[in-house]
């Protein structure tokens, strides 16, 4: 048996998310139905993180254990020829340790949101992005972002739905920048709660368009309330950009 460590990008928007669902397709089900195909076996894809309907990936992370002998090559090669038409590429694949694992060896995970600034309906960008009208003060919504940086209880950024233990995590970076055409919000952390990107993306919006304060935001975070939200982010402009190991070769 050999266990292969598989980057995989996807359009979101076909998907229930990337976990397996029984109402609907997935990013896991899709890339386990090209194994079965490629190997006769079956075997379970998992993942750095769990991306919710519409959301999609640049760099996710993910690992399968197959015993038929194959090259790393071959098995990208025959995954993505398997995945088609759906819109889900294996970028790299590489054998790692039996004990190497894509989430619990994980150690940082990194999500960029895309904003387009305009009046106009998106064409091209239609479902990858979250489109709003300018003007949007994209200097006030990163020295905002920053109260939210740290070890906090993001209770208030937080999914009713949200299984995980804690609502206290340690956000390592927030930060927004001005983009031809629109802006980027970056976020950094070892993990984040259900929901928390897009919750805090939707409040930084409140921010760049004169709604909200910095105060405004710190307050909102200071209630661990989920009543306390300004605005919850669609999905359409969230994309998982990386996984971060302690051996960038593992």
């Amino acid at each position: 048996m050999t266990r292969f460590r598989l980057t995989v990008e996807y359009d979101g928007r076909p998907f229930m998310g990337w976990q397996r669902q029984a109402h609907g397709p997935s990013v896991q089900q899709t890339i386990e139905r090209a194994v079965t195909l490629v190997t006769g076996e079956t075997a379970a894809v998992h993942a750095a993180g769990r991306t919710d309907a519409g959301v999609h990936a640049t760099g996710m992370t993910a690992h399968v254990d197959i015993d038929k002998p194959i090259t790393p090559y071959r098995l990208m090669e025959a995954l993505n020829a398997r995945t088609r038409p759906h819109p889900v590429a294996i970028l790299d694949c590489a054998a790692v340790p039996d004990d190497w694992h894509a989430r619990f060896s994980c150690i940082g995970r990194r999500y960029r949101y895309r904003i387009v600034e305009r009046r106009a309906p998106l064409t091209f960008d239609d479902g990858r992005a979250w489109r709003l009208p300018p003007p949007l003060d994209a200097d006030a919504m990163d020295a905002a972002a920053q109260r939210l940086v740290g070890l906090h209880d993001f209770t208030t950024f937080r999914s009713a739905h949200c299984q995980s233990a804690s609502p206290v995590k340690t956000l390592d970076r927030l930060a927004v920048r001005r983009v031809a055409g629109g802006i980027e919000i970056e976020a950094a952390a070892r993990s984040f709660l259900h929901h928390q990107v897009r919750s805090m993306v939707g409040c930084l919006a409140l921010v760049g368009r004169g709604r909200w304060s910095a105060d405004d935001l710190a307050d909102a975070l200071a209630a661990k309330d989920r009543a306390a939200l300004g605005l919850n982010a669609p999905p359409d402009g969230l994309f998982f950009v990386e996984a971060v190991y302690p051996d960038a070769a593992a």
